[in-house]
């Protein structure tokens, strides 16, 4: 069975180029809606290649291999026929498309070995606030998952004023940072670099 998953999964990267599907029966609805929501659980900012696309999608199908057999049953499917069960898993990735599942689209097209562009896409990240770090321009420090991560403050946000005093009352508070991916010429490095830029900061 897992032999056969891991052929299904193969497959789903070329969902994005097919045209015609039918319309999915109960059994598969269900899966599409299963599927769908456990995908949603996966922090697509830190997949970037091809594998580690594959890698999750695969993690999250396999929670529903119960529910691929039904799709498989009622379909009259064979689970052992492997040519078979291809195109019960290429349909599934077409549904998945037609619905418009966007963490599947995201997932489907870095498995078709393209890289996501994450310019303009508005990402968060969750840790304990270090300090303020000035480098040519301001940068907030936090802690996350052991390390640190810099966010440039380049433009005026919600609250900004309350890191623009002194900020050692602030060490050690959780907060959510906001932001997004853009390229900025770095004075002090004299070059373009890609940095997170801080679109926002909310304290827990």
């Amino acid at each position: 069975m897992k032999k056969t998953l891991l052929l299904i999964t193969c497959i789903f990267a070329f969902s994005v180029f097919a045209k015609a599907q039918t319309k999915p029966g109960p059994a598969e609805q269900k899966l599409l809606d299963s599927l769908c929501v456990e995908l949603e659980k996966i922090d697509l900012s830190k997949i970037t290649t091809k594998q580690e696309a594959t890698d999750a999608f695969m993690n999250s199908f396999l929670t529903k291999s119960d529910m691929m057999i039904e799709v498989a049953a009622e379909k009259g499917v064979d689970v052992t026929d492997q040519e078979a069960m291809h195109k019960v898993g290429l349909g599934i990735g077409i549904n998945l498309m037609k619905a418009k599942c966007a963490p599947f689209i995201k997932l489907a097209t870095l498995m078709a070995g393209k890289q996501l562009d994450r310019s303009n896409e508005v990402q968060s990240t969750v840790g304990t606030f270090k300090r303020i770090d000035t480098k040519g321009f301001n940068y907030i420090v936090i802690a996350e998952k052991g390390s640190e991560v810099s966010f440039l403050w380049l433009k005026k946000f919600p609250d900004s004023e309350k890191f623009m005093g002194k900020t050692a009352l602030l060490a050690g508070k959780k907060i959510v940072v906001t932001w997004k991916e853009v390229e900025a010429y770095l004075p002090l490095a004299k070059g373009y670099y890609k940095v997170k830029e801080i679109t926002g900061v909310q304290f827990l």
